[in-house]
This record gives structure tokens, sequence and C-alpha cells, in this order.
């Protein structure tokens, strides 16, 4: 899909007379040194733009209305994240500008189905338009998993005639992550129409495969799937990108691939990879940084600077037929930033369309959405302590088991503390009761199933409404009544993250957008996601992102065990197993 900003005689004419030095620019940047993503090299050069595109780089003199002198610094094309949920920075697009823009986060590639899943079509709209009018240009791909699979009982449902429609938007560039691959792998008519009808416009689909190899990776390809954000091993990502996919490192809050997959970067047996955050809260994004905290970490390996940036700008431009940005070249959009070395990535200026929009780190853009009443979208069945009670059919039962820095969780089996036949919460061990609970006012399902890794030692629980890709409420703890406290606390406050010590309420963050996301300033969100750390870390949780842990344990698509509102599913086998 073209997105070249559209232009007449008079402009195209004007371009031309800038660059060859009859006409002043709007803006010149002087003296700097420019990170050339074709060739991989960096070399002293001036930068011209005017009507917000590049009119000329090279070792000329240009007149401008405004002269910014860069001597010594270097200019970036803006970053591309090529693929991101907005919904998991729990942030409004306004509020997330202020945070990624001055650090050179210029674009984003969005899938909005943790909204869609909850509001369908509606939902993503109420993004699009959210997203109007900033310094930061948002894409979405049309989600292709609502619901992600046959296990979840979303809010909505997307169908392929609503993919079409979606289609139509040009914000709209292709299809998202298609995670339901058994679906694909067995040929269901109604999951391959939505890939046929983006693969006939010649958009791009986007694949979600963790683990998937052999013939059944063979056929996923065969399929249409030409990216995927889910490699965590090395020979899972050779084998993928061998197959022609791109492979979008992933380095979020809970999932970190950057560090097992470094060694085929060094190498440059990657292919076309780029970079993506996936699912980012807001306290990493203000004491980590973006897309530029990648960078520092590929140059401080190894990883030559301008191949760097090249990956995580011109080849996902490219990809996703964004071909008016991604370089510093002529032609091309004046989304650029310039920073102080190639080494730690600190940024100067940020100039998006030609207009600077950040200094020295200093936000210059609008400020977040308006505060607005939201509906409240939970809406649970009546509750009592007696459904969190877990029967058992033996001393033994299947148990999620994390792994840390993962979302993939190993399916363990344990023996399960108990007294008269039901699961009794003993410290010593670290094994917890879960439910996924439906709370779209639906079926009013409650499944329940066993986690180790939480590592709670005291009695309490953690309860939030953000249960990916469903988004049913997530209730983890060690008893009926602490359980029960933190599912009626979510519940009154619209959505969001609870933690409960004993019955009584420690932290929380309201998410009244969907149970999904909140208008708040981001450093208010930020001081309440470190409440609700030091209330997890109090109940004994060694995990640095809880809730990012927490919010995937529900997703049915993601080896090996998950929960679900039926119960403990085994993904691999695509069944409920028994406890």
């Amino acid at each position: 899909m073209e997105t070249i900003i559209p232009v007449t005689v008079a402009t195209l004419a004007r371009r031309i007379r800038v660059a060859l030095g009859q006409e002043p620019a709007d803006v010149v940047l002087k003296g700097g040194q420019v990170v050339d993503v074709f060739t991989q090299t960096v070399r002293p050069a001036n930068v011209a733009m005017v009507d917000g595109v590049i009119a000329g780089v090279g070792p000329f003199e240009w007149h401008a209305t405004q002269t910014w002198d860069i001597t010594g610094q270097f200019v970036l094309p803006g970053l591309i994240d090529a693929h991101i949920h907005v919904e998991s920075t729990l942030l409004m697009p306004g509020e997330l500008a202020r945070l990624i823009v001055p650090r050179g986060t210029l674009t984003l590639i969005a899938d909005p189905h943790e909204i869609a899943n909850v509001m369908g079509v509606k939902g993503i709209e109420l993004l699009i338009d959210a997203s109007r009018d900033l310094p930061l240009d948002l894409f979405f791909m049309a989600s292709s998993c609502v619901p992600a699979s046959r296990w979840e009982e979303s809010g909505a449902f997307l169908e392929a005639e609503d993919i079409q429609i979606l289609l139509q938007r040009p914000e709209i560039l292709g299809l998202a992550e298609m995670m339901n691959y058994p679906a694909i792998l067995h040929g269901e008519a109604k999951v391959l129409d939505k890939v046929v009808k983006v693969w006939n416009l010649r958009r791009a689909v986007d694949g979600h495969a963790p683990l998937l190899s052999g013939r059944e990776l063979q056929a996923y390809v065969a399929a249409g799937m030409r990216s995927d954000h889910e490699s965590s091993q090395i020979e899972e990502a050779r084998a993928k990108a061998e197959l022609g996919m791109m492979i979008q490192v992933r380095e979020g809050s809970a999932e970190h691939n950057l560090h097992d997959l470094m060694p085929l970067i060094l190498e440059d047996r990657l292919g076309d990879w780029c970079l993506a955050s996936d699912d980012l809260f807001p306290n990493d994004l203000v004491a980590h940084g973006h897309l530029d905290r990648l960078l520092r970490q590929l140059v401080e390996a190894g990883v030559p600077p301008a191949r760097a940036v090249r990956h995580a700008s011109l080849i996902p431009a490219r990809h996703y037929g964004l071909h008016d940005r991604g370089a510093v070249a002529p032609s091309y959009r004046a989304d650029l930033w310039v920073v102080k070395d190639l080494q730690s990535f600190t940024p100067k200026l940020v100039f998006k369309h030609g207009q600077c929009v950040a200094q020295e780190g200093r936000y210059w853009g609008q400020g977040a959405a308006k505060s607005q009443t939201w509906q409240n979208t939970i809406n649970l069945p009546p509750l009592s302590e007696e459904h969190f009670v877990c029967r058992l059919r033996s001393t033994q039962a299947p148990v999620i088991g994390i792994i840390p820095g993962q979302i993939i969780t190993r399916h363990e089996v344990h023996d399960i503390p108990q007294a008269q036949g039901c699961f009794q919460f003993n410290p010593a061990v670290d094994i917890q009761l879960m439910a996924n609970i439906e709370r779209h006012g639906q079926s009013g399902k409650l499944g329940l199933g066993f986690v180790r890794g939480f590592g709670l030692r005291r009695r309490g629980a953690m309860a939030t409404s953000v249960g990916h890709d469903a988004h049913n409420v997530i209730v983890m703890g060690t008893d009926p009544a602490s359980m029960l406290a933190a599912t009626r606390a979510l519940e009154e406050m619209g959505g969001g993250f609870v933690v409960v010590d004993g019955v009584n309420l420690a932290a929380r963050l309201r998410l009244p957008v969907a149970g999904l996301l909140t208008d708040e300033p981001a450093h208010q969100v930020c001081e309440h996601l470190e409440e609700l750390h030091r209330a997890s870390s109090a109940l004994g949780c060694p995990l640095p992102s809880p809730f990012g842990i927490l919010s995937f344990m529900a997703l049915s698509v993601i080896p090996e065990l998950r929960i679900t509102t039926h119960g403990i599913l085994d993904v691999m086998q695509q069944r409920i197993v028994s406890i």
C-alpha cells in the first residue's frame, strides 16, 4: 500500500528548485552526519526539507527559513515498531506519543485485536480516532483472530467480511498476526477466507507461529504468512527466515527474544529482520526507552550502527508498503531524529513531517486525550467463594509452568497440596489456583487450573481484565476468599489490575477503556504499576512483570498450557485436560 504524500506539479517543482538551491528550504540540518541505510554507511551531509519531505542530502549548501547547526551529531530516519499492541502500553495514543516520539519512534504498526476482542470494529475505530493529529503515525493491521481460537469467549467477532471492510480504510495496511495456526493447518475455510481477501489485495499478512517447525511450518508459510514475532530460539528463527519470513525480533515487558537471537543477527543470517515490542508496559518505556534501547543493545553487542538502524526503519517500511519513509534521502518523508552519537543514541532533535516535535527529550506535541466517562465493560456472572473451590480427582494434576522472560509455558504435572479433596494453599509449595471468568455478559463460564511460578508465600490474589486475547477476567491466588475479593474489586472499578493482601485491597490500576486502557498521564500509570509491583512482591511474587505474565496465561494459541473459561487447555493437543 502506497502512503506517499500526494503532490501537485507546483509542490514537486518547488521541491526540485530547493534541491537545486534555487529556492530556500523550510528547514536545513547543517554540519551533521547521515546514517545511510541503503549503503549501510555513515557520511557527512547536510539535509534540506520542504513541505514535509526531504529535498536534498549531501555536501551542498542550502539556505532555509530555519537552520539547525548539528555539527558532530548524527541524522537517522524515524524508527518504526513493526508490531505493537497499543492496548498493552495501557495508554491512549496521545500519551503514548509523549513517551516514544522524543526517543525517535515516529511510526507504529499496531494490531488492535485486544480492543477488538472486547468491542469489535468500534474498538478499532476508537483507536484510529484517538490517533489523529499526533506527531506519530499509527497504522493498523486488520485483526485476524477475534476471538483467537474456538477455546476463547470474546465480546465480539470479526469475520472475513469485516476484514474486507476494514481494508478500505487508509490506516489499515494488511492482516494482523494469524495466531490460529491450527485452523490454517486444518484448512478451515472461514479462516483461510480472511487470508485470501488480504492476499489478493497484495497486502502484508502477519504470522504468529511459536515453535512451529517441519512440514507444519512449511504449510503455514505456504498459506501466505510473511512475518513472525514469536521466535524465541535460534533454530526456530533460522528456519522461518530461510522460508522468507521477516523475523520481528521482539523485546517487550514479558517477552525477551533479542538476546537469544543475537548470534544470528551478528552473523547476518536472519534475513530481513526488524524490531518489535509487541507488549510493553509504560514503566518500562519510561525507565529504559523504546526502540532506541534496542539499538543500544545491538550496537553494544557488535552490530554496525547503520545496519541496526536499517532494520529498525527501512526494512519494516518496505515490508508494509510504507515506501515514503525509513531513510534519510530525497523524496522520503522528513521523519528524522538527530542523536548525539551512535552508541548511546541520545536524542537531541526529532522532526515529524519536517517539523521539530521534540528537543533534548522534551515533547512538543499535543498532550493526552481529555478525560472521558467510559462504559463499564466488566459484566461478570454472580460469584461466591464456592466458584473458586477446586475439587481434585487425584493427588496430581497438570500445572502451567511459567518460563521467566517468555510467554510460552511448560506442561508440568505436580502433586497438588489439598485438604479433603480440595486445593489447599501451602506457602512452601509454589502452586497457586487460577481462574478465567467470562466477562462479556454472555456465557458466564468460569474455568479453574493451577500455575507455578508466581511464588506466593502468603494469602492473597492478583486479578486483571487484560487477559489475552478474549480479555476475560484472570485471577490467580491462594484461596477462594482472596480470589473473590480481587475479582469484585476489579469489577467495581471497570477493569484493570488488582492485588489483594488477604482479602484487603493492596494496590490497583483502573483501566476504564474496555478494561484495557486508561486516559491517565503516563507518570501516574507508572506510579500505580510500582504500587502493584510492591504489593505483589510482598505476597512473595518474584516476577519483574507479574501482570504482564498473568495477562498471557489465557492466550489459547501459545504452547503449552493455558487457562480458558473451559479449564486448562493443552494447546499442542487442542484439548481440555482434566484436573
